[in-house]
C-alpha cells in the first residue's frame, strides 16, 4: 500500500476526491482527505470500511456506480516526504488505514504519517488495494466478470477437496483463517501487484471455500439435538475463539517473514515489488493466457469430477459426495461473491449499520438455514440416493456459500477498530439467527417426528 502523493495531487488537498474509472482501475480506487473534512466522516468510512474487510464482491467491477459504492481506501501523506511536519498537539486516532489527527478547536481532522512497523493493514480488504505503482492494461467488463468468475470456480473447488481433506485431519476453520492472516492481510497488496484476479481468487475463492460456517452451525445443532447443549456452548465459544486467534497468529507470522524478506533485500518492500513484478498480469495478451490456462483447468476438474460420480454414485459414500460437491461448489462461491456488494452499505436509503457485513452475514444465515433442511430431509428419506445428493450438496454449494474465513477477517478488522463491541455483537448476531433458525428447521422436527 502507498502512503505518498502523485506530483499532479496537492499536499494538503481540499476537497473529499471519490472518483470512478473504469472496470479494472475501480479497484484501485482511493480518497484524499483535507484538514477541512469534518471529522464525523471519519467514522462513517471506518464503518464501511470495516463492513468490507472480508469482500466486496462484484462492486469492484463496476465502472460507473455511485460514491457509496465505490471501494475505499486511504492515500496518506507522509509527512516527511512532504516536507510538513507532523502535528503534535493534535489527538492521534488510529484508522485502519493509518493515523489521522483530530482537532478539537476546528472538530477537523488530518493525516499523519505513520510509524513503518505500522503501515500494514489489519484488514483484509477484497479490491481495496491502494497500488499506485501498477499500471495493469483496462479490461473490458465482460472480461473482469468472466476472468473474475473462473478465478473463484477453480480456487472455490480447490478449497473444496482441500476442506475434505482437512476434516480427516482436523478443522479447516483454523487453517483458512491463519491463511487469511498471511493472503488476505499482510501479502494481499504484494499478490495484488501480480494479479487483482489472483487476490481474488485466493480470498474469496479458495479461503472462503475452504472454511465454512453452515457445517459448523450444522454440528452445533446435531449437538444440541442430542441434548448436549453445554458441548454446544462451548463449540461456539471454543471454534470463535479458536479462528479468531488464529487469524493474529497468521498476521503476526506473516509480518515476521515478510520483515525478513525485506531485510534480506536490504529495503522495506522494494525487493518483493521487483520480485512480483515480472509476474505481474498487466495486458490483454497475458489475462487470456491466464483466462485459457484457468478454463482448460476448470473442465478438466469438472469433467474428472463427473466421471468418478457416474462411477461411484450407484455405491453412495464419501467419495460420491465429494466429487458432487466439485461440480455444485462454484455456484455458492459466485453467489457469496454477489452477495458481498452489500457489505458497507447498510440498511435502508440512509445507510443505517454499515458497520454489519450484510452480505456475508445473509450468505452464512442462507446457508446454515439450507444446510439445516437438506439435513432434515436426509432424516426424513433416509435412502443413500437422497444422503449422497444432500451431502454433496451440503459439502459443494453450501459450504462454498457460507465462510468462516471471512467472517472471522470482518471479526477481526471489526475488534481493530474504534469500535470493538461491534465484533463481538456481529458473531452473536450470526451464531443466534443461524442457530435460531437451525433449531426450528431441523432439531425441532427431529424431536417432534423422532427421526433416528
Amino acid at each position: 500500500m502507498d502512503h505518498g502523493t502523485t506530483d499532479s495531487e496537492p499536499r494538503r488537498s481540499g476537497s473529499f476526491s471519490h472518483t470512478g474509472s473504469a472496470s479494472s482501475s475501480c479497484r484501485r480506487r482511493s480518497i484524499s482527505f483535507s484538514a477541512a473534512v469534518p471529522f464525523r466522516i471519519d467514522d462513517d468510512i471506518e464503518s464501511e470500511t470495516v463492513s468490507e474487510a472480508g469482500d466486496i464482491g462484484d462492486r469492484a467491477l463496476q465502472s460507473n456506480r455511485h460514491s457509496e459504492d465505490a471501494s475505499l481506501c486511504f492515500s496518506i501523506d507522509h509527512a516527511s516526504q512532504n516536507g510538513v511536519a507532523a502535528p503534535t498537539s493534535l489527538d492521534t486516532l488510529l484508522h485502519p488505514y493509518g493515523y489521522w489527527s483530530r482537532d478539537p478547536a476546528l472538530n477537523t481532522i488530518s493525516p499523519v504519517s505513520p510509524l513503518p512497523e505500522e503501515t500494514i493493514s489489519p484488514l483484509s480488504v477484497d479490491a481495496m488495494v491502494c497500488s499506485k505503482d501498477k499500471k495493469q492494461e483496462e479490461l473490458p467488463k465482460l472480461w473482469d466478470y468472466v476472468l473474475c468468475l473462473i478465478h473463484l470456480a477453480v480456487f472455490g473447488i480447490l478449497g473444496v477437496l482441500t476442506r475434505y481433506l482437512l476434516e480427516k485431519l482436523f478443522g479447516p476453520g483454523v487453517v483458512g483463517s491463519f491463511l487469511m492472516g498471511w493472503w488476505g492481510v499482510v501479502f494481499k497488496a504484494d499478490i495484488s501487484r501480480i494479479s487483482d484476479y489472483l487476490a481474488i481468487g485466493l480470498t474469496t475463492g479458495y479461503l472462503g471455500s475452504l472454511t465454512t460456517f453452515s457445517g459448523w452451525n450444522q454440528k452445533m445443532l446435531e449437538l444440541s439435538v442430542d441434548g448436549h447443549w453445554v458441548f454446544t456452548v462451548l463449540g461456539f465459544l471454543l471454534g470463535l475463539f479458536l479462528a479468531a486467534y488464529s487469524i493474529i497468529v497468521g498476521v503476526e507470522t506473516a509480518k515476521g517473514f515478510k520483515w525478513l524478506l525485506t531485510r534480506q533485500n536490504g529495503s522495506s518492500g522494494s525487493g518483493i515489488r521487483s520480485s512480483s513484478s515480472n509476474w505481474r498480469v498487466d495486458s490483454s495478451r497475458r489475462h487470456l493466457a491466464v483466462m485459457v490456462v484457468l478454463i482448460l483447468m476448470l473442465v478438466l476438474l469438472w469433467g474428472l469430477s463427473g466421471e468418478l460420480l457416474k462411477e461411484q454414485f450407484s455405491s453412495g459414500g464419501s467419495g460420491a459426495q465429494l466429487w458432487l460437491a466439485c461440480i455444485v461448489g462454484p455456484p455458492g462461491v459466485w453467489i457469496r461473491w454477489f452477495l458481498a456488494r452489500l457489505n458497507g452499505r447498510g440498511l435502508g436509503r440512509s445507510g443505517l449499520f454499515k458497520w454489519v457485513p450484510i452480505g456475508t452475514l445473509i450468505a452464512n444465515v442462507s446457508a446454515a438455514c439450507i444446510m439445516a433442511a437438506l439435513s432434515t430431509v436426509k432424516k426424513a428419506v433416509n435412502t443413500q440416493t437422497c444422503d449422497t445428493v444432500a451431502s454433496g450438496i451440503q459439502l459443494g454449494f453450501l459450504g462454498c456459500l457460507s465462510t468462516v474465513s471471512t467472517f472471522i477477517a470482518e471479526f477481526n478488522a471489526m475488534r481493530e477498530s474504534k469500535h470493538p463491541w461491534r465484533a463481538y455483537a456481529y458473531a452473536l448476531i450470526t451464531i443466534f439467527i443461524s442457530f435460531g433458525l437451525g433449531t426450528l428447521i431441523y432439531s425441532v422436527p427431529v424431536w417432534t417426528k423422532g427421526y433416528g
